[in-house]
């Protein structure tokens, strides 16, 4: 069984004991489920955008602690600074250390920036959950789901007004999603083995239709690769460890930027 099986049974589990404690109908009631989601794409395309997902993420099964030490707050508000382009929060508790308590958190400080909840979406439940607690946009994992979930759950968070990033890391799974007009997020992270190859990108880049904006996710640590991704396409790079494992993730985020051409 891989890190990542382990991970889906476990949440599998996880969602139906919240589901039987927690009506829909309380989450559809909840103050922020009534507001209007800020649009990742728009904000990923925009003129001058700095393409940057920053994320927040105190550990991983990969690395294990990141950073425990710093507030979700003081990290939004670093980020808010450097002008990333949305924000990322792991919302997983037992593999990533992370809380929805983190995103609402993140929501009271950050009002004009996308936030998208990362996590394992396995049950339609928590998208609507994500609506509840203040997410503009989920992730949804190709390696986890059917094509007839991709494509359910991805019906139901329009439904919402959410965005969705779809996460592919092979040909066959891009192949699974209906591509137009999509957010396509390439991982260059291996979900079964933890290992990362930047190549994984730029070898799906062209697989990807013009209609959609393309985010490369994990393995991001040196500015000038920015660069060299922008010529594939891409408009969005996801990145937490980089910035997180330092003591200040909103300085190192900025002078990251700063350095992008």
């Amino acid at each position: 069984m891989t890190i990542l099986d382990k991970i889906i049974a476990f949440k599998k589990r996880e969602v139906a004991k919240i589901k039987s404690e927690v009506p829909v109908k309380k989450l559809i009631e909840s103050p922020l489920f009534k507001r209007t989601p800020l649009s990742l794409k728009a904000s990923l395309m925009a003129e001058n955008s700095t393409g940057i997902i920053a994320e927040f993420k105190r550990q991983s099964p990969s690395k294990g602690t990141i950073n425990d030490k710093i507030s979700v707050t003081d990290v939004t508000n670093g980020y808010l600074n450097a002008n990333v382009a949305a924000q990322s929060i792991l919302t997983d508790i037992s593999f990533f250390g992370g809380s929805m308590a983190d995103l609402m958190e993140a929501r009271t400080v950050n009002k004009t920036t996308p936030i998208l909840r990362k996590d394992f979406i396995v049950d339609g439940f928590q998208i609507v959950e994500a609506k509840a607690i203040g997410a503009d946009a989920i992730l949804l994992i190709a390696s986890c789901l059917t094509q007839s979930q991709l494509k359910n759950y991805g019906t139901l968070a329009s439904d919402l007004g959410l965005e969705v990033l779809y996460e592919v890391h092979t040909k066959e799974e891009l192949d699974k999603i209906e591509l137009d007009h999509k957010i396509i997020g390439i991982n260059n992270r291996n979900l079964k083995t933890f290992k990362v190859d930047l190549e994984h990108s730029i070898a799906l880049a062209n697989q990807i239709p013009e209609s959609c904006v393309k985010v490369s996710e994990s393995g991001i640590s040196d500015p000038r690769v920015i660069t060299g991704l922008k010529e594939y396409g891409f408009k969005g790079f996801l990145i937490g460890e980089t910035f997180m494992k330092e003591e200040d993730p909103g300085v190192a985020c900025q002078d990251f930027i700063n350095q992008i051409r």
